[in-house]
């Protein structure tokens, strides 16, 4: 009996049933390496520490007032150590069918890898936003109402922005932020407000991109804004930049481990059939106690 003609394209691939895996590390790294605003407001420490130790003095010197042979007295301080703990983490594991990974192609995965990197990124972005209990408080009295939270409007933009350039300066933070710059972090709804005062005062907002690559965000006022989604209610960041600390372990960030057949942990716990791509972040964050009325906790309602 004659044996039925048969078509096989397995051998065609020898990665066929296996993960690209250093291709899929490659391109997580160059999309965990684009510009983000977290990055550009915050000081980013990649590190393999765990504690990252930051003495600052209690105070600062003084001028003293001498009187011609008496004796002088010395500005006293004490060190204060301020510690950036690296210690949370957060995972991003991607399964994928061991039919789904002998069907899909390069494209697919390096379109998985660059997700995977798009939400270790949000994940930092959302924690750098929730460290709002480190900030000053900034809220309606600030730029003259009732205290309470302000309600951003068209009318009322420029007064938010020109109240924390005030602050910042009243708080001794000028130097700081003439070398670092000012920023603000805004919601969507606050930007869109923000645009329309901004335009209507004659500013061409497409010749103000900013200089890092950030397409969503533009210089005005002085002040570097930015827009997301990754607040805590009613909480806005703003302030001076790199002074709130982003520390991340430099020996996890961008590197994926495989695991196959993974034990599934929904509804069971046995083997699945397939490959487990697992990427994870260890990070902490930090405001420097001494430099704390530089950055603010804008209330918003």
């Amino acid at each position: 009996m004659a044996i039925p003609n048969t078509y096989t394209t397995s051998g065609s691939d020898p990665n066929l049933n296996s993960v690209h895996e250093q291709k899929w590390e490659t391109k997580l790294q160059e999309r965990l390496d684009k510009p983000v605003t977290f990055k550009d407001v915050c000081k980013v420490i990649y590190s393999d520490t765990y504690a990252i130790n930051a003495p600052y003095m209690s105070s600062e010197f003084s001028a003293q007032t001498g009187t011609r042979g008496c004796s002088y007295g010395f500005s006293e301080f004490t060190l204060v150590n301020d510690q950036l703990i690296i210690s949370t983490f957060k995972l991003v594991p991607v399964f994928i069918d061991r039919a789904d990974l002998a069907q899909a192609k390069l494209f697919t995965q390096m379109d998985a890898a660059e997700r995977q990197a798009a939400l270790i990124l949000d994940v930092l972005e959302t924690a750098v936003l929730a460290g709002h209990a480190g900030w000053t408080d900034f809220d309606n009295s600030d730029i003259g109402g009732a205290a309470g939270d302000i309600t951003v409007s068209v009318t009322n933009i420029d007064n938010i922005i020109r109240g924390i350039k005030r602050e910042i300066a009243e708080n001794n933070a000028q130097n700081l932020a003439d070398r670092n710059g000012i920023f603000i972090v805004w919601r969507a709804a606050d930007m869109e407000k923000l645009e329309e005062f901004a335009q209507a005062n004659g500013f061409n907002l497409a010749d103000k991109a900013l200089k890092n690559g950030i397409k969503s965000g533009y210089h005005f006022m002085g002040v570097d804004h930015y827009i997301s989604n990754s607040h805590t209610a009613n909480h806005v960041f703003a302030g001076v930049k790199k002074i709130m600390q982003l520390g991340v372990l430099n020996a996890t960030f961008g590197k994926i481990q495989v695991n196959q057949d993974p034990p599934s942990g929904v509804t069971t716990y046995g083997p699945v059939s397939g490959v487990g791509v697992v990427s994870r972040v260890d990070y902490g964050i930090n405001t420097p106690t001494g430099l704390v009325t530089a950055v603010f906790d804008v209330a918003v309602g």
